[in-house]
């Protein structure tokens, strides 16, 4: 997998060191409440160990770590659909709290999806977004993604169903 820069971070593959700061910053009930229940709450060292082995080597997932100066302050990934949907990939990212409102999702989430178009056989980049989410809608906004649809009562979290709202970002023309 290749590194990816931007003018602030750097997108790279998950290594071994990571385990504590991965721990340290997933370990937090917000972050938890937006993205899917695979994502464990709370985050053990385990949980650190089992993704970063995942994240190395599942060749139909392309997940980085996002490092910006010497610090690892997320998570950000392409994750390949199959059968008829096998040009489309869905984006899934998160940051550590600490580093929350810098600009640091758009950032990577725009990085990716252009690397993503270049380097892969895509034509579709998706992303679902739980309806109370209104932070990630807007870093999708601001990477590039529109709004295509809501869909209602699709997500279930901690025993509350809700819509899931479905950005989209399509190879440039």
């Amino acid at each position: 997998m290749e590194e990816i820069r931007t003018e602030r971070l750097f997108l790279r593959p998950w290594r071994k060191d990571d385990e504590e700061p991965l721990v340290l910053l997933a370990n937090n009930r917000k972050i938890w409440l937006n993205v899917r229940d695979l994502f464990p709450h709370p985050y053990t060292h385990e949980d650190a160990q089992n993704w970063i082995h995942l994240s190395r080597t599942n060749p139909l997932h392309y997940n980085y770590a996002i490092q910006w100066t010497e610090h690892m302050i997320g998570g950000i990934g392409l994750h390949r659909m199959s059968d008829v949907y096998r040009r489309t990939v869905e984006i899934g990212y998160w940051i550590g709290e600490p580093f929350w409102g810098q600009g640091f999702a758009t950032e990577a989430v725009r990085a990716l999806s252009e690397w993503g178009f270049k380097s892969l056989d895509i034509v579709r980049i998706q992303a679902g977004v739980f309806e109370w989410n209104k932070a990630s809608m807007r870093v999708l906004e601001k990477a590039g993604f529109h709004f295509e649809s809501k869909l209602e009562k699709a997500i279930t979290k901690e025993e509350k169903t809700v819509d899931e709202w479905l950005w989209v970002r399509l190879a440039p023309a």
